[in-house]
C-alpha cells in the first residue's frame, strides 16, 4: 500500500511549478479576461453577453427580457464565473455615462452617475440596443471563427463581426497581470470619417488622421485641456489628457455670483464630488462658498455653487479645479490583443487592424453568399432540365418502385447531381405552370449575375473597400451624433497664481533684508503732521528701506548693490502681521554674500516698448529694454556693470518718451530727456547722468511727462518736505551739474528723497526706527525750488527719514479711510501747527542761490 502511495507522488521543483502556474494564470487573465480584442473592441465577457442575447433572440426589435435570464444563459454556456461579474458588466453596457454608445438597452434601474448601484437582476430587464445589432450583423454568414466553450458542449465566437469600430467608439479599461489598458471613448462619426480616409489613403499620417479624429469624446462631455496629450497618445499609444468640468459663472442683479457646473469629467462620481467640495468648505480649505446643492434632473446635470459676495468666483473655481475631481487626468494606454498577443497601438494601427478585420468579414460573407448562390443556381439548372424533359421525367418517376430508384434513374438518364435529382423529386406540380417556369428562369438569370458580382468582389480588394465604406457610411448616418467633449486649443495648467485673488498689497523691505507683504488697507490715511502708526517691527539698527504697492500677481524685480537682478511674484512674499519684522530676503532669493537689495520695482507685463532706467550713486545712468529682464534665473542676472566704488540706487520704468530728473543729497537736480541715454544691453556700464560735487551723491530719480501736472517732491532727512512745479526745472543736457532744488540748512538736513508726484497721490514716509506715516500730497505746501519746506513728520531725538514711497491709487479704488483726530493725535497736531507758524516759514531766493543756478554742464 505504501509503495502504491509513493508511486502516485510526483516530485516537482516548487520554483519551476510556481513560475509555470503563474505564467499560465497571467496569460489566461490577459487573453481571456482583461484585455479587449483590437477587432471588435470587446473583452470575452462583453462578447459572450452580446452573443448569448442574440442567440436568445433578445434583439432590439423584441420585447425586454429579465436580466437574470440573460445572466443565466451567459454563465451556463459561456462564462464560468460569478453571476455578479456578468451582471455588473451588463449594467455598465447599459449606462449612458459609461458607454458613448450603449450596447445594452436597459429597462429599470441601471444605476446613476452618483454611484447608485443598479437594481437586482431579477428586477431589471434588457435587450440588445440598436447599435449593438451592428456588432453581430452577418454573424450567421460564416464571417467569424468559433471555438469550444469551457466544457466543449457549445460553440462561442472568437470575435464578433463588429460593423463599427467599437474599440475606439466605446473605449475600454482593464487591468491584467503586469499590464493595463485604458482607451477613451470617441465620436462615432469622427472615427468612421478617419477610417474612410484611411481606406482611401493607406499612407495617411497620424497628424492627418487627427484632422478627422481630433480627440476622445466622452459620454459625460466636459472639456479636454490642450491637444499635446492627445497627440502623444495617438502617436505612441500612451499619453495623458486633462479633463475639466464644464462650468459657467452667473451673476444675479444684486451682484452675487453663482458657479453652475453642467458637465463633469468622465467616470467622476457626482455625489462624491459634491461631498468633497462640502468637506473642503467645512475644513476651511476653500472659502467663499455660501451654498452647495445638486439640481440635476432627467433633463441634465446642474451643480449649483453659490459664492459669497466679496469672494472672487474665478479664483474659487480655480481652487475647485485644483482640489477636487472637477479637473482630473485621464491616462491613455491603448493596449489591445492583436492576434492573441497584447500590443500597445497608435491611432493608425487601431484603425488599420479594424479595417483588416472588416476586409476579412466582407470576404468571408461574400464567399458564403457565393457558395449559397452557386448552390441555388445548381438546383435551378436541374429544374430547368426537368422542365425541358418533363414528360420523360414524369414517366421515369411513375415507373420507379422507390424514391431511390427514381433518383438514380434521373441522375443516369439526364446527368444530374444527387442534389438536382432530389430537388426534381421534391418539386410540386404547380411548378409546371408557365408562370412558374418563367420565375425559375428569371431567378436563374439573376443568380448568374449575382455570382459574377460576388466573384468580382473577391478578385478586387478595392471593391471590398468600397463595400466597407458604404456600410460604414450607413452606420454613421444612422447612429452618429454631434461631439460632446470640447477640446480647448491651449492648455493652461492651474498654477498657484490662479488660486490667489488679485489684491492690492504693500511690500516692505528693510535695510537689513527683511521682507513681508500686507493688504493695502492695513495703513489708514492720516492728516499731515501726525505721529503715524507702527508699520513693522525692526531690530536695533534696522529700518524700512523699500515700501511700495503692487498686485499679488505682478512680478517684482529686485536689483542689488552689485548690479544683479532677481525676481519674485507678489504672492510668493509671505503675508505677515502689521508689526511683524518679516522674513530674511535671502530665504526667497539666492543673494550672494555681501549683496543686498538697493532697488525694487513691480512689473505687470514685460513689453518690448518699455525700458528700465538705471541710476547709480555716482550719477551713472543706463537705459535697457524691459524685455531683457523677462527670463531671470533663480540665481539672478547681471543688470548693470559699474566701478567698484559705485552702487545702484534707483530703477525706473520708461516708455521712451519721458524726461528724467535726478536729485542729489546736497540739493542739486538735473532734468533731461531719456533719449539722451541711448538704449544699451543688459550688461552695459552706462553713461554719466549728472556731474557731482565732492561728498555729494544721487538720492532720488523721478520720471516727468509734459502732458501731466507733476510736482517735484523733496523730503529731507529731518522730516521736512515741499513740492515744486516741474516747470521750474528747465531741461538740460545729460551730464551737467544741474540746478538747485532745495535750500539745505541745519534745520531741515540733507535731501533724503526726490519724487515726482501729483496732488492726488499719497505718500508713505518711513523713519529709520520703522515708524511710518501715510499722508496726502495735496496737504504738502507747493513752493519754489530754493526753499526749506514744511514739517511732514515729527521725529524723535536722533531719528531721521530713511525712505519715502508713493502710494499708487488706481481707478478701481484703494479706498482712503480717513481717521478722525483722536485724543492722542489732537495735541500733536496743535503743537505742529504752532511749530509751522513760528519756525518753518518759506524763505526767499538769495543771490548765492542764483549763482548755484548757473548752466554749468559737462
Amino acid at each position: 500500500m505504501a509503495d502504491m502511495e509513493r508511486s502516485r507522488v510526483k516530485e516537482i521543483n516548487i520554483s519551476q511549478e510556481m513560475r509555470t502556474s503563474f505564467m499560465d494564470y497571467a496569460m489566461s487573465v490577459i487573453v481571456s479576461r482583461a484585455l479587449p480584442d483590437v477587432r471588435d473592441g470587446l473583452k470575452p465577457v462583453h462578447r459572450r453577453i452580446l452573443y448569448a442575447m442574440n442567440d436568445l433572440g433578445m434583439t432590439s426589435d423584441k420585447a425586454y427580457k429579465k436580466s437574470a435570464r440573460i445572466v443565466g444563459e451567459v454563465i451556463g454556456k459561456y462564462h464560468p464565473h460569478g453571476d455578479s461579474a456578468v451582471y455588473d458588466t451588463m449594467v455598465r453596457m447599459a449606462q449612458d455615462f459609461n458607454f458613448r454608445h450603449m450596447l445594452i438597452d436597459g429597462h429599470g434601474n441601471f444605476g446613476s452617475v452618483d454611484g447608485d448601484a443598479a437594481a437586482a437582476m431579477r428586477y431589471t430587464e434588457a435587450r440588445m440596443s440598436k447599435i449593438s445589432m451592428e456588432m453581430v450583423r452577418d454573424i450567421n454568414k460564416d464571417t467569424i471563427d468559433y471555438q469550444e466553450n469551457y466544457d466543449g458542449s457549445e460553440k462561442e465566437p472568437i470575435v464578433l463581426p463588429a460593423r463599427f469600430p467599437n474599440l475606439l467608439v466605446n473605449g475600454a479599461a482593464g487591468i491584467a497581470v503586469g499590464m493595463a489598458t485604458n482607451i477613451p471613448p470617441h465620436n462615432l462619426g469622427e472615427v468612421i470619417d478617419g477610417l474612410l480616409e484611411l481606406s482611401r489613403n493607406s499612407e495617411i499620417s497620424i497628424p492627418e488622421l487627427m484632422e478627422y479624429i481630433p480627440g476622445p469624446d466622452f459620454p459625460t462631455a466636459a472639456e479636454i485641456l490642450g491637444r499635446e496629450g492627445i497627440r502623444k497618445a495617438y502617436q505612441t499609444g500612451k499619453g495623458s489628457i486633462i479633463l475639466r468640468a464644464k462650468s459657467e459663472i452667473e451673476e444675479s442683479p444684486n451682484g452675487k455670483k453663482t458657479i453652475i457646473v453642467n458637465e463633469i469629467p468622465y467616470q467622476v462620481n457626482k455625489a462624491k464630488l459634491i461631498e468633497k467640495i462640502a468637506e473642503l468648505v467645512r475644513d476651511k480649505k476653500i472659502e467663499g462658498i455660501t451654498d452647495l446643492r445638486d439640481e440635476s434632473d432627467r433633463n441634465g446635470m446642474r451643480i449649483v455653487i453659490e459664492v459669497r459676495r466679496d469672494a472672487n468666483a474665478n479664483v474659487l473655481l480655480n481652487n475647485l479645479y485644483k482640489q477636487t475631481a472637477l479637473q482630473t487626468s485621464f491616462g491613455i494606454n491603448i493596449l489591445a490583443l492583436v492576434d492573441g498577443q497584447p500590443k500597445v497601438l497608435n491611432l493608425k494601427e487601431c484603425l488599420t487592424h479594424y479595417l483588416d478585420h472588416q476586409k476579412v468579414v466582407i470576404r468571408r460573407r461574400t464567399e458564403f453568399e457565393l457558395k449559397k448562390a452557386e448552390a441555388r443556381a445548381h438546383i435551378l439548372e436541374g429544374l430547368r432540365i426537368a422542365l425541358d424533359h418533363i414528360d420523360e421525367i414524369i414517366s421515369l418517376i411513375r415507373s420507379s418502385k422507390t424514391t431511390d430508384i427514381a433518383r438514380e434513374g434521373l441522375m443516369e438518364q439526364f446527368s444530374l447531381s444527387y442534389e438536382q435529382a432530389q430537388a426534381i423529386l421534391d418539386m410540386r406540380l404547380q411548378r409546371l405552370t408557365g408562370l412558374e417556369r418563367d420565375k425559375i428562369e428569371d431567378e436563374y438569370q439573376e443568380l448568374i449575375k449575382r455570382i459574377a458580382e460576388l466573384k468580382a468582389i473577391l478578385a478586387d480588394e478595392e471593391k471590398v473597400l468600397e463595400i466597407i465604406r458604404e456600410e460604414l457610411s450607413e452606420v454613421k448616418e444612422k447612429f452618429a451624433d454631434p461631439r460632446r467633449t470640447e477640446i480647448t486649443v491651449g492648455f493652461d495648467m492651474i498654477e498657484d497664481e490662479d488660486l490667489i485673488p488679485k489684491q492690492n498689497i504693500v511690500i516692505t523691505l528693510t535695510h537689513n533684508g527683511y521682507i513681508k507683504r500686507l493688504p493695502i488697507d492695513t495703513y489708514k490715511s492720516q492728516r499731515r503732521g501726525g505721529r503715524g502708526i507702527q508699520g513693522m517691527g525692526t531690530h536695533d539698527g534696522d529700518f524700512v528701506e523699500h515700501l511700495f504697492t503692487t498686485l499679488t500677481h505682478n512680478t517684482i524685480l529686485f536689483f542689488t548693490n552689485k548690479g544683479k537682478v532677481y525676481r519674485l511674484k507678489g504672492y510668493e512674499i509671505p503675508e505677515l502681521g502689521r508689526t511683524a519684522k518679516g522674513i530674511p530676503i535671502i530665504n526667497l532669493l539666492q543673494i550672494e554674500k555681501g549683496e543686498y537689495i538697493t532697488a525694487v520695482i513691480p512689473i505687470e507685463e514685460f513689453v518690448d516698448d518699455w525700458s528700465v532706467f538705471f541710476v547709480t550713486k555716482q550719477g551713472i545712468t543706463k537705459r535697457s529694454p524691459l524685455s531683457s529682464f523677462a527670463n531671470i534665473r533663480k540665481g539672478g542676472l547681471i543688470a548693470i556693470n559699474f566701478r567698484e566704488d559705485d552702487e545702484l540706487i534707483a530703477v525706473r520704468l520708461t516708455d521712451g518718451k519721458k524726461e528724467l530728473i535726478l536729485g542729489t543729497k546736497k540739493g542739486m537736480a538735473i532734468r533731461f530727456h531719456e533719449t539722451d541715454v541711448r538704449s544699451m544691453g543688459r550688461t552695459a556700464t552706462g553713461v554719466k547722468g549728472i556731474t557731482l560735487q565732492e561728498e555729494d551723491q544721487v538720492v532720488g530719480v523721478g520720471v516727468l511727462d509734459e502732458d501731466q501736472d507733476i510736482d517735484i517732491l523733496i523730503v529731507t532727512e529731518k522730516g521736512f518736505g515741499k513740492r515744486t512745479p516741474m516747470q521750474e526745472y528747465r531741461i538740460q543736457s545729460r551730464g551737467g551739474k544741474g540746478i538747485k532744488t532745495c535750500n539745505i540748512t541745519e534745520k531741515n538736513g540733507d535731501v533724503s528723497s526726490l519724487k515726482t508726484v501729483t496732488p492726488e497721490d499719497e505718500l508713505m514716509i518711513i523713519t529709520e526706527s520703522g515708524v511710518l506715516i501715510r499722508t496726502n500730497v495735496e496737504g504738502i505746501s507747493q513752493t519754489g525750488r530754493n526753499t526749506q519746506g514744511v514739517r511732514l513728520i515729527r521725529l524723535g531725538e536722533g531719528e531721521s527719514v530713511a525712505t519715502v514711497a508713493k502710494v499708487d491709487i488706481d481707478e478701481n479704488g484703494l479706498e482712503d479711510e480717513v481717521v478722525e483726530e483722536g485724543l492722542e493725535n489732537q495735541e500733536n497736531l496743535e503743537g505742529l501747527e504752532a511749530d509751522d507758524q513760528n519756525g518753518t516759514e518759506e524763505t526767499e531766493t538769495t543771490e548765492s542761490d542764483v549763482d548755484a543756478d548757473s548752466d554749468s554742464e559737462e
